[in-house]
This record gives C-alpha cells, sequence and structure tokens, in this order.
C-alpha cells in the first residue's frame, strides 16, 4: 500500500531486519502496527500513511486474468478498474469465470475475507452441459473429495425453466477452481460459471465489465463479517477512556 513493493520482497526485507518499528528492527511476519501511532521504516526510509482506503466492486468479464499485472501481457481484471489507489483483487476469480470481484488496497480487510474461518458466502451460478439429477445435489451437499480435501456446498438449488442444466451453488470458501473441480467429480462439463453474489454482495446494476465503490454501509457490513467493526469499535473506545 505504501508502495514500496510486493508483499514477497516485503517479507524478504523484514526477513533480513530491514523493517524497524519505532527504532527496533523486526524478522518475524505478521506484527501489528497502529499506521498512527507506531513509526515504521524500511531499510531507513520513512513509511508514511497508507492511501485512503478504496473498496471496488467490478462485474468480472469472460477472458480476464484476476491479478494485479501478466508476465504473457494478457488483459487483466486491472484493465477495467481505473483509480488513482494502488488496489489488488480479493481472492481469485479463473479466466473464463465471470461475476463479482471485489479490490481493494485495505490488506487487513481482504486477509479475513480470505480466511476460511469466516465462512464468507460465495454464490455461483453453474451452467452444465447436462442436466443435474436429484442424486448428484445431494452428494454436492453432503461435499465431494477432492485432491485438497472435502469440498462442501453450503446450499445448492436447480433454477428453474433451465431444464436442470443451471445450478445456483454457494461455498464458503475460494480454493482454486474449486466449483468446477466439484462439478467434474460428478461428471459434468461446466460450459458457463459466473459468481452472483459474494458476502451478500451482487452485481445488481452493474454491467459486466463495469465497477462501482462499495457503499460505507457495505464496507461495514464486510467488516462486521469478520470482526472488524467489533475491534474497530474496541480500539476507539480505548482512546476516548
Amino acid at each position: 500500500m505504501a508502495g514500496l513493493g510486493s508483499r514477497r520482497k516485503m517479507d524478504a526485507l523484514i526477513a533480513e531486519g530491514a523493517v524497524t518499528i519505532n527504532g527496533k528492527p523486526v524478522t518475524s511476519l505478521g506484527v501489528r502496527v497502529d499506521p498512527v501511532r507506531d513509526r515504521v521504516m524500511v531499510e531507513g526510509r520513512m513509511v508514511g500513511l497508507a492511501e485512503k482506503p478504496v473498496y471496488i466492486l467490478l462485474n468480472k468479464p469472460k477472458d480476464a486474468i484476476t491479478t494485479v499485472s501478466d508476465e504473457r501481457d494478457r488483459r487483466t481484471v486491472m484493465d477495467y478498474v481505473r483509480v488513482r489507489q494502488r488496489v489488488f483483487p480479493v481472492g481469485r476469480l479463473d479466466r473464463n469465470t465471470t461475476g463479482v470481484l471485489l479490490l481493494t488496497n485495505d490488506g487487513v480487510l481482504a486477509h479475513a475475507l480470505l480466511h476460511p474461518k469466516f465462512e464468507i458466502e460465495r454464490v455461483y451460478r453453474v451452467t452444465t452441459a447436462r442436466p443435474v439429477q436429484d442424486d448428484e445435489v445431494a452428494k454436492l451437499r453432503r461435499g465431494v473429495r477432492l485432491e485438497d480435501g472435502l469440498a462442501k456446498a453450503q446450499e445448492v438449488e436447480i433454477v428453474e425453466g433451465s431444464k436442470r442444466k443451471k445450478v445456483l451453488l454457494s461455498i464458503g470458501e475460494g480454493r482454486n477452481r474449486e466449483v468446477r473441480r466439484m462439478f467434474e467429480v460428478l461428471g459434468h462439463d461446466v460450459r458457463q460459471l459466473d459468481r452472483v453474489s459474494y458476502a451478500g454482495l451482487t452485481p445488481l446494476g452493474v454491467p459486466r465489465g463495469n465497477w462501482r465503490f462499495l457503499t460505507k454501509d457495505e464496507v461495514q457490513w464486510l467488516r462486521r463479517q469478520t470482526g472488524q467493526e467489533t475491534r474497530t469499535g474496541d480500539r476507539r473506545r480505548q482512546r476516548q477512556g
């Protein structure tokens, strides 16, 4: 967020002892700092206050890579979002998956949204080549075995009028290509995958390939889901006391 480099580069500098907090070197990762009270220096340079937090909802189009940059010069989600601040995607959607993608420069909230313990709901509309049967719906609810563990849907619903070829499915984690792999285990060819909701936020009113800023209420809603609001309120009361 301070523009000094990638997270990987910063982790390496911390491990090398090149980062100090209030004059004391730190070599362990994950140390919390107060951006107002603490004095952070990297290789002798003062790190200024972070940029104003920015929260964006993008209705991701197909054929866009979910990354800040691409070494093969392919189109990324950053090509659709133009803001002054340096933002990054919250999690990933694969190249051919469309729908709701959040971007921000708030690393704390982004990390919390991605943490499995909060089970942030992700809802997908899955279009398959052949009809999805009732026993397959039951298997998705019970959980299917993937190479990286059991994957279980929170909810599964056949979309009416779709000839059982469209399914709404919600999960509480975001493993790589998880939804596609769940259907592949059942022998289904996924023709289209669209994330229609993330943490309760939908792309309503945002055409494909367009974006908007989140409202203050929406940001607070995300904070409540990850316990951020409580901690912020506790710190505020401590300062007032």
